[in-house]
């Protein structure tokens, strides 16, 4: 069983080292008041779930005499067991609004939530011009790479006859909950479209089950190209006459 449906104090003693990252058995004790015998079971508990696991600290300068000391560090398992859990609230929450409010609620919920994203990254991805957009989709990557998403830039392909930049994200937070209410990626590439005053285009979504999302950047200042067409903003792999896109 995971952290959460774990036992109360078991529980709390895997959050405290996912909110702390690794950790000393001390460490833990000391922050939840509890002995170093109870401290112990409880994290002996979570070893053997694989819940966690034990590596050496590492040690800066002049290394002290006697043992190296042990931290305990959360795992992959531990980590998405956390997750799991709040992408099942919040999904049960949505499936709640859209019953009572309709599909429209759940859009301006996203919208909502987005808006705060939007206000926090504009000073950092500024208006620019349209000679900078690299550094500005570059300095959106970074902003998203600070609050998770594991984001990276570079010049894309050409949609269209459109030059670009490509925007990838390659860890999505909310990727299970995004699955059932695609208005959530939606919300964010129209906000990814506002941060960078152009055109921006969906072409992949981790909720859609492609591994990477991965959002096309319009170069309008390099809209000379034969036969461009400025692409709107699409969130549903489709092109503007329907096709798939590859």
């Amino acid at each position: 069983m995971g952290p959460v449906g774990a036992a109360p104090t078991r529980g709390q003693v895997a959050r405290l080292i996912l909110e702390l990252g690794p950790s000393t058995a001390a460490t833990l004790g000391g922050r939840l008041g509890l002995t170093p015998a109870a401290i112990r079971r409880h994290l002996d508990n979570l070893l053997a779930e694989g819940l966690i696991e034990t590596k050496t600290a590492r040690t800066y300068g002049n290394r002290r005499r006697g043992r190296p000391a042990k931290v305990f560090v959360i795992t992959d398992a531990g980590r998405s067991a956390f997750e799991h859990a709040y992408d099942d609230l919040a999904t049960s929450a949505l499936r709640f609004l859209a019953d009572r409010a309709g599909p429209e609620a759940i859009a301006e919920f996203a919208r909502t939530q987005i808006a705060d994203l939007e206000r926090r990254y504009a000073p950092v991805v500024g208006t620019g011009v349209q000679g900078e957009l690299a550094t500005r989709v570059q300095a959106l990557a970074e902003a998203l790479s600070a609050d998770g998403y594991a984001a990276s830039a570079g010049p894309a392909p050409a949609i269209g006859g459109m030059a670009g930049e490509q925007l990838c994200q390659h860890h999505c937070p909310v990727a299970h909950v995004a699955a059932e209410f695609p208005q959530l990626c939606e919300a964010e590439t129209e906000a990814f479209g506002r941060l960078l005053g152009t055109p921006v285009q969906r072409l992949a979504t981790i909720a859609h089950g492609d591994g990477i999302c991965t959002t096309h950047v319009t170069d309008l200042g390099k809209a000379g190209l034969p036969g461009a067409v400025v692409p709107r903003v699409v969130t549903d792999h489709t092109t503007e006459s329907g096709g798939l896109l590859t």
